[in-house]
């Protein structure tokens, strides 16, 4: 282990790492406000310019596309020129096209913009928690980053009670949401001066003397507190394996970072991180894209209503934080499978119910389950990724997933008129299954490791090639 993370892994908890885990988690929190209040401004957008059903179904898939894009060129980028600047870029760009948005006078402006909000939206959030990652000490990464996205539970929550209060009750309500979703650009502001570059990804890059400067001032912040550290020489308990590090490629070109996610040493770590994010998003938009909807047909309407709808957001937040301390008790493979097992179960247990008691309870267990699920993935997939390309693989992982989730309601809309209710939810519980299989049995354990130990053990040195890494021993 290089001397850099050594010092970060003895740092105790404290306000330091909790105040990031909160600069973080209200990006994630208005994240999810944005994307869910898509759902509120799309019945009155549609109606106001006289959507046709083609003209609807594109601006409802618009943050979708942006995200998917903006996911994978940031995770790019951010191990190039690092993960601070792409943050606030993104953050900059994000709440720019939000605000403008509520100044659309037509569906092709409306559109357009939506596309640049998911894309600042989508570069933003996928960086987050590999930067947090790089800063939390081991023993308490799992909780930190399955914390951080739960945040998106209350911005779903936010969006729901203002869809009802704001968007239904004034002319222009839709216009006032999406400058509501704009706010967080007084974060930036903060941001400017709170947050630090990682010095994981600065020695990764070879800039060892700024990322020792940025532990020191970190260190001094410790010791201003009256906070003892304990001597580096006691974090013996590091595997000798870890002593090997791995910088980015020579050059550290964008492509040599892809490249590198395919190369004999990361394929199967990429390909388990691609399937898995793929089949998480796959049944949740499957699920809660098309579960009102069905249930309607079915003359079951209580899907329609307020309180279905609080339910259902609100039993995002115990599944988020309960899947987040989870992630330190038996580890993030163990979260991520058992909570896709179980949101299957939610499902089938959902399409057997006929009254709205069942209904309700089905639906909370659903949103729970499913929800929890994201929390082990966004902890998980910054681990299993090298410093060196830790943002390229989790970037690109998020955009596959939202092939699911823009695929997903596609074939659900296929599916359900040949096979009707329970082919739908046979299809979405065997892809959330085969999904929990391979996370479970090809997945990589990285409970209370370092991201250096998983790194050097886990993680194969092969021989030096175009688009591989290499390994090179540090102190």
């Amino acid at each position: 282990m290089s001397a850099v993370a050594a010092r970060l892994e003895r740092l105790p908890l404290s306000s330091f790492h909790r105040r990031l885990l909160l600069i973080g988690g209200l990006g994630y929190m208005f994240d999810g406000l944005d994307s869910s209040s898509l759902a509120f401004l799309l019945p009155v957008v549609s109606k106001l310019w006289q959507l046709t059903s083609a003209e609807t179904g594109l601006v409802a898939s618009s943050t979708y596309i942006g995200y998917f894009f903006g996911a994978f060129l940031s995770g790019v980028l951010a191990d190039v020129i690092g993960r601070r600047r792409i943050m606030m870029t993104a953050l900059a760009i994000y709440c720019a096209a939000s605000l403008a948005s509520a100044t659309a006078q037509d569906w092709h402006t409306f559109f357009a913009l939506r596309v640049v909000a998911g894309f600042g939206s989508g570069a933003e959030t996928v960086v987050i928690a590999p930067f947090l990652a790089e800063f939390v000490p081991r023993r308490y990464r799992g909780i930190f980053c399955g914390a951080l996205v739960g945040f998106m539970s209350f911005g779903y929550l936010t969006s729901s009670i203002l869809g009802f209060a704001v968007v239904r009750n004034f002319v222009d309500g839709w216009r006032y949401l999406a400058v509501i979703t704009s706010l967080p650009v007084v974060m930036l502001l903060w941001w400017r001066r709170t947050l630090p570059e990682s010095p994981r990804w600065l020695e990764s890059q070879g800039r060892t003397a700024e990322a020792n400067g940025i532990v020191s001032t970190i260190e001094a912040w410790f010791v201003s507190k009256g906070i003892a550290l304990a001597p580096i020489a006691t974090l013996s308990a590091i595997p000798a394996s870890a002593s090997v590090s791995a910088p980015a490629p020579a050059g550290g070109s964008a492509v040599r970072n892809v490249l590198a996610l395919w190369s004999p040493r990361l394929a199967r770590t990429t390909a388990v991180s691609w399937l898995m994010w793929f089949s998480v998003a796959f049944a949740y938009y499957s699920f809660f894209s098309w579960i009102p909807s069905l249930l309607v047909k079915e003359g079951l309407t209580m899907t329609k209503s307020f309180g279905y709808s609080i339910a259902i957001y609100g039993a995002q937040i115990p599944g988020y934080f309960s899947a987040a301390w989870l992630n330190e008790k038996i580890g993030r493979k163990g979260v991520v499978a058992s909570y896709m097992l179980l949101g299957g179960i939610a499902a089938i247990t959902l399409a057997f119910s006929h009254t709205g008691i069942q209904i309700m309870a089905a639906g909370i267990a659903l949103s729970f389950f499913m929800n929890g699920a994201f929390a082990g993935v966004y902890a998980y997939t910054p681990e299993v990724f090298p410093t060196a390309v830790r943002t390229t693989g989790t970037g690109s992982s998020s955009s596959f997933g939202r092939i699911g989730s823009v695929s997903a309601p596609i074939l659900v809309g296929l599916v359900y008129p040949l096979f009707g209710f329970l082919g739908v939810f046979a299809m979405t519980t065997t892809v959330l299954l085969i999904g929990a299989c391979v996370v479970f049995f090809l997945g990589i354990e990285t409970r209370n490791r370092s991201l250096e130990d998983i790194e050097a053990s886990e993680l194969e040195p092969a021989h030096d090639a175009p688009g591989q890494l290499k390994s090179t021993p540090h102190a």
